[in-house]
């Protein structure tokens, strides 16, 4: 089957109205974003919004049925190229994570009463979410390690565990929780999602945890990662998301989708600063000409613009396998893209910080904000030493051992005289 990228011609007006609405209306709520607020920025963005509902592009990853537009994992790529310039833009179009990810997993495994009661608020922009799996006592890119327990107590389930990490956890209204529920079972089929209200007793917000992207102390601001205790925290039933065991399902169908979403992201990303480096390349002068005019830095945009382009020919042909074989085939596609997409985010702002020396370095610019964003890629949705591992696991299925190499010259040699050895003999006979 040939790969095919393509999208019709009204797809790429919808992208090219995004690309200008990011730019000329988002981009600059940037600046004023910590003076705004979360609520000054719900509404800043408020008409925005309105603006996208309008134009058919709001949550478009869901299904029709849920107000989205079904679109493929290809469609859905190109978007978040284009959002992944700003962090601020995926909330305009009704795709921010976690929400996004969570409002997936409530359309595929939520019961008709827990989409009414969580799902269609959540489109709406009337509660918030987070996802609650990492924990700090066990390594995030095992999860078959987790510790936090979910037991049964007559119609009633009761959680225990330590969780960190859950993002927009100390302002969410509920919290899409992953507990062990039976220790005995096989390790992929241990836990459970449970959604639970943010004010059920025993849930305790510890603190939000200052990071290298967000290193000042704070609490309860937007894309801020909770530390969350659950003790004894008791729910009915009917909290159960999918099917008792199912969490590790459930959560890879909401991360298969959510990696490539990241990558594309992170090209937005990419491209914003590799512009940035273009323009400081042909207007800043040293030593007798233009920056743009010295090797290293020509070379920094060559290696630059051949790594993005890679990575983003990478990302679609993953997206693209995903549309048309499922995400189970597109796991090793998947894989790779998660850990060189994480390089080549680096590696470009990297040359960018670089080329604008302590401009770069300073606040004044958004480059030392996006570098400390990039950091964080190495390790979310698994570690990149994990995704190379299993790259490679899967790549040595299709290879054995073999005593002698298959590339041997002495074998190979005495096997072709064999083969050959009648045109050999003409030959040796005419000399």
């Amino acid at each position: 089957m040939a790969w095919d990228f393509a999208t019709e011609p009204e797809f790429q007006e919808d992208l090219d109205w995004m690309r200008n609405l990011v730019r000329d209306e988002v981009w600059p709520i940037e600046t004023v974003f910590d003076d705004l607020g979360y609520e000054g920025f719900k509404r800043a963005i408020a008409p925005l919004q309105q603006r996208v509902k309008e134009r058919g592009l709001w949550a478009a990853h869901l299904p029709p049925d849920l107000g989205g537009q079904g679109y493929g994992q290809v469609k859905l790529g190109l978007m978040h190229e284009i959002l992944g310039t700003s962090p601020l833009a995926p909330a305009v179009f009704g795709n921010a994570a976690p929400d996004s990810g969570n409002s997936e997993i409530l359309a595929l495994a939520g019961t008709n009463d827990q989409k009414d009661r969580y799902l269609h608020p959540l489109l709406a922009g009337d509660l918030r979410s987070a996802f609650s799996m990492t924990e700090p006592d066990t390594a995030g890119s095992d999860p078959t390690l987790l510790q936090t327990r979910a037991t049964r107590d007559g119609d009633d389930w009761v959680i225990s565990g330590h969780k960190w990490f859950s993002t927009n956890g100390s302002i969410a209204d509920f919290l899409i929780v992953m507990a062990v529920t039976d220790p005995d079972a096989r390790p992929h089929q241990r836990a459970s999602m449970f959604i639970v209200d943010a004010d059920t007793p025993g849930v305790n917000i510890i603190r939000d945890v200052a990071t290298m992207e967000h290193p000042g102390d704070s609490f309860g601001h937007y894309g801020n990662h909770a530390e969350i205790r659950y003790e004894d925290v008791r729910v009915p039933a009917d909290a159960l998301l999918g099917g008792e065991g199912e969490g590790f399902l459930i959560a890879q169908h909401r991360l298969g989708p959510g990696r490539i979403h990241h990558a594309m992201r992170w090209l937005g990303v990419s491209r914003r600063a590799f512009d940035a480096l273009c323009e400081r390349a042909v207007s800043r002068h040293a030593f007798g000409g233009p920056l743009a005019e010295k090797q290293s830095i020509q070379n920094f945009i060559a290696d630059s613009a051949a790594e993005m382009h890679a990575a983003r020919l990478m990302t679609l042909h993953a997206a693209w396998k995903m549309d048309n074989e499922g995400a189970s085939a597109a796991r090793t596609e998947i894989s790779m893209i998660k850990f060189y997409g994480a390089r080549v985010l680096h590696d470009v702002i990297d040359r960018a910080i670089q080329v604008h020396g302590a401009l770069g370095y300073s606040t004044d610019l958004p480059l030392e904000a996006m570098y400390r964003y990039a950091r964080a890629a190495r390790l979310y949705d698994g570690a990149d030493e994990v995704h190379r591992q299993s790259v490679a696991r899967r790549v040595l299925r299709g290879y054995e051992p073999a005593d002698v190499p298959s590339e041997h010259v002495p074998t190979r040699r005495e096997a072709a005289r064999e083969r050959f050895a009648d045109l050999l003999e003409a030959v040796t006979s005419n000399d």
